[in-house]
């Protein structure tokens, strides 16, 4: 039995116990909570760095590259990212970022507390689960912290969060967060998240784009609509519906939205246009200028290229090119590989062969896995299935055949390349030929177009500058204005019949042919250079002698000491670029004035403030001018002939003006082709051939390789210009039905060349040549210029990698 007395003495004790322990825990949670103040403040606080990477924030923006009309063409830096001020961002967007990330933002002061009771509710529930993370202490974590879990680093944010918080307003830390947090693909912020994985600005997107962004952070790399498109989709559908929930969005804006198609772009950055070549040539000139800064400081670049000229010329010289490769056959599959019998194995091995080779704007790498004369099943790097059937297999015919040699035989396991278009899938090939296109401002010099190869990812080599290569016949313009500076003109007449020089191999004498063996006497110069008749083009040379026109290169901006100094010259055995040739003729086109191409037109840092400009271009005055007026005109109504009834006719016929001018080329067995023209104040050069220099074929001539690339790209970039006339200017007459200098009118000595020598009836030992005529140089000759594209120019800087770091990892 309990004794009363004892029993309330021991409920006494044990209350007063109790009251101990919990006034002993309270202290001892004081002490513990004073210990852990003292350490922040005392420990933490002092070490904490400094707030300038916030406070004076400047985030690293990419280098741009812009066409004249503002699109863009190139980017390079570490991180993409478009800097966006918290009053441009739109206020969905920010809801949407606010609603998943943190809700109560505008309310605490840093730390969410009642979030973070309430975070670890739900997850205990299984309700929706919000981190503990508060937007400011991503901020914290984004500038100053790494990732690791341990408890000095969460002190370290803690104590930043509230720093971060007492320095900025909240529109601050919310513009710094939605402009630096990572969202994978290489993005930084959800401007340049917008534009990476939709193509559009902030201000474009849709809600159920907005919200498909805003479920980025938690995981760019889990979350990524490129690689996990489900994973996205069902972190966009918990985004709307807070967005539902908090009623930001409307019931008809949340059904809409939960049903929108996203078109996600796939490929990445990419671009609309084709400027690579365009791209790296402004690179260089801005890392020549402000180094390693060009690529974080958020330098834009405005160049002087057109957007639809642009585009005109990469799919011209795409389109002829590939034309070129297939009229001389298929030389086979790229590889071939071994196909294991076990699914796995083979996808394994499929996936290694095509992992190494690239496609080429629509020339798709595949593995064949079967093939017939009337089929060909292949896999592609996708893992798609295709079937080529019919005229899908012309190019590739006789390396289905049976009797076909083991190197070229398709069959299983080889690698080969395939295209899609509206018929269906084709095996195609990547052509080994090399091209170059450039078109410029007669008048200013400003480049509209610069196609500088094939495909700037297979070859970085840039043709048009770089690319040192013989003119051939292109350069007979150069040597026609000298003769008509020396008073002759196009009705002058020139003995068209076999010649013999002194020059030849082993003693033998020189015998320059025409590219059809026969001669036709007396002919006028105005014809000579139109049908490109290489006799008469030597006999001009020697008429005008070799130092003078030699020295009257350079008036165009060709560099003489790369052309030869002796007769071969007519014939163009020395070293052009394509940019200087497209320089050359630009001063037949504007009637004598030499004009510099150039590239880029302003330079501006992030806030738009110019940093380089080229000043306008100067008016074409007499200091500019390096050819007589007259002489210019009676050279651009002898190239009109040569694009209307000459070698280059098909110019005329296809594009359909009377403005059109230029010169066919064509070296010695065909090793290039080249197509140097104007029309409607605009200059363009097009030239083809192989880096290891060959012939492009026996039936192969400037006109069928580069003037079909040329006037591709002037039916688009003339359709929008009027055609431009030439009246004549004071000092020129005619005579005999054609122009010539009035001064020389009535001089005998111009009006021929050698008439004296008469047709014999044999035509002398051929040459193997062809179209325009050119010849190989004098035997024995010495080489004066470099023929080969590997040869750079001296003018360009010493430039770093194109190439960025890698980006971090897609963790968050």
């Amino acid at each position: 039995m309990d004794h009363p007395v004892l029993t309330t003495t021991l409920s006494w004790l044990n209350r007063r116990n109790a009251l101990r322990g919990l006034i002993a825990i309270a202290v001892a949670g004081l002490v513990a909570t004073l210990a852990v103040l003292g350490y922040l403040f005392l420990v933490v606080r002092p070490k904490l760095p400094s707030l300038d990477a916030v406070t004076d924030y400047k985030p690293k923006i990419p280098l741009r590259i812009y066409t004249a009309d503002h699109v863009l063409i190139g980017e390079f830096g570490e991180e993409h990212r478009d800097f966006v001020p918290i009053k441009n961002i739109p206020d969905m967007m920010k809801k949407a970022v606010l609603a998943i990330e943190d809700t109560r933002f505008y309310e605490h002061g840093g730390i969410d507390w009642v979030r973070a009771m309430g975070a670890m509710k739900a997850n205990l529930a299984g309700g929706f689960r919000q981190g503990g993370s508060t937007i400011s202490m991503q901020v914290a974590r984004n500038f100053f912290l790494t990732r690791e879990k341990v408890l000095s680093r969460k002190l370290n944010e803690v104590m930043l969060t509230y720093k971060i918080e007492d320095a900025l307003t909240k529109d601050q830390i919310l513009e710094l967060y939605m402009n630096q947090i990572y969202l994978g693909q290489r993005s930084f912020g959800f401007a340049a998240a917008a534009q990476v994985y939709f193509g559009k600005t902030l201000q474009e997107l849709s809600v159920a784009e907005i919200a498909m962004l805003a479920g980025l952070p938690q995981n760019p790399a889990r979350h990524n609509p490129v690689s996990n498109f489900k994973r996205a989709k069902a972190r966009q559908a918990l985004v709307l519906r807070r967005l539902h929930d908090l009623d930001y969005i409307s019931d008809a804006q949340y059904e809409a939205a939960q049903h929108e198609t996203l078109h996600i772009n796939n490929k990445g950055q990419e671009f609309d246009t084709h400027a690579e070549y365009v791209a790296e040539l402004a690179r260089q000139a801005v890392f020549a200028e402000f180094q390693e800064e060009a690529y974080t400081r958020g330098i834009v670049v405005h160049t002087t290229i057109l957007k639809a000229d642009q585009d005109a010329a990469y799919e011209s010289v795409r389109r002829n090119v590939i034309a070129y490769d297939q009229r001389h056959g298929y030389r086979g599959p790229e590889a071939f590989i071994e196909l294991p019998d076990g699914d796995e194995e083979r996808e394994e091995a499929i996936d290694e062969a095509l992992g190494r080779r690239p496609s080429s704007d629509g020339l798709i790498p595949a593995v064949v896995l079967s093939a017939s004369a009337s089929e060909v099943r292949a896999e592609t790097a996708d893992g798609d299935d295709v079937r080529i059937r019919g005229d899908g297999l012309k190019l590739a015919a006789p390396a289905l055949s049976s009797k076909a040699k083991d190197g070229i035989r398709i069959r299983p396991g080889a690698v080969i390349r395939v295209a899609q278009d509206k018929k269906g899938w084709a095996i195609t090939q990547v052509p080994k030929v090399a091209a170059a296109f450039v078109s410029i401002d007669a008048a200013t010099g400003a480049y509209h177009a610069m196609v500088g190869g094939f495909d700037y990812n297979l070859q970085k080599f840039n043709h048009v500058t770089q690319a040192w290569r013989q003119p051939g016949s292109s350069i007979k313009p150069f040597v026609y204005s000298a003769a008509i500076d020396k008073g002759f003109g196009p009705s002058s007449l020139i003995n068209d019949v076999p010649i013999e020089l002194p020059g030849g191999a082993n003693g033998e004498p020189w015998k320059p042919q025409n590219d059809d063996f026969k001669f036709d006497g007396p002919i006028t110069m105005r014809r000579a250079l139109s049908e490109s008749k290489n006799v008469p083009s030597v006999r001009i040379l020697r008429a005008v002698t070799v130092p003078y026109a030699h020295e009257f290169l350079g008036r165009f901006g060709l560099d003489p000491a790369r052309h030869p100094n002796n007769l071969t010259m007519a014939l163009g055995t020395g070293a052009v670029t394509p940019q200087q040739m497209a320089g050359a003729y630009s001063v037949f086109a504007n009637g004598g004035y030499k004009v510099q191409p150039y590239l880029i037109a302003r330079i501006e840092d992030a806030e738009g403030k110019v940093l380089k400009a080229v000043p306008p271009p100067p008016k074409l005055t007499d200091e500019a001018r390096v050819l007589d007026a007259r002489n210019a005109f009676i050279m651009d109504s002898m190239l009109r002939e040569v694009a209307r009834s000459g070698t280059g006719a098909a110019a005329t016929q296809r594009i359909g003006r009377t403005d059109i001018a230029g010169k066919t080329g064509t070296t010695s067995d065909a090793v290039d082709g080249w197509f140097g023209g104007y029309g409607g104040g605009i200059v363009a050069v097009a030239w083809m051939g192989y880096d290891e220099p060959k012939s492009l074929g026996g039936r192969e001539f400037g006109a069928t390789l580069a003037l079909p690339i040329w006037i591709d790209y002037m039916k688009v970039a003339l359709a929008r210009r009027p055609v431009v006339e030439r009246e004549a200017p004071e000092g020129v007459v005619q005579l005999d039905g054609d122009w010539i200098l009035e001064e020389y009118a009535a001089d005998p000595t111009v009006r021929g060349i050698d008439l004296d020598e008469a047709v014999p009836g044999q035509a002398g030992v051929p040459v193997p040549q062809m179209e325009g005529g050119e010849q190989p140089a004098l035997p024995g000759a010495p080489v004066i210029a470099p023929v080969s594209p590997a040869v750079p120019p001296s003018t360009l800087p010493n430039v770093a990698p194109a190439i960025p770091p890698n980006p971090p990892p897609e963790t968050n």
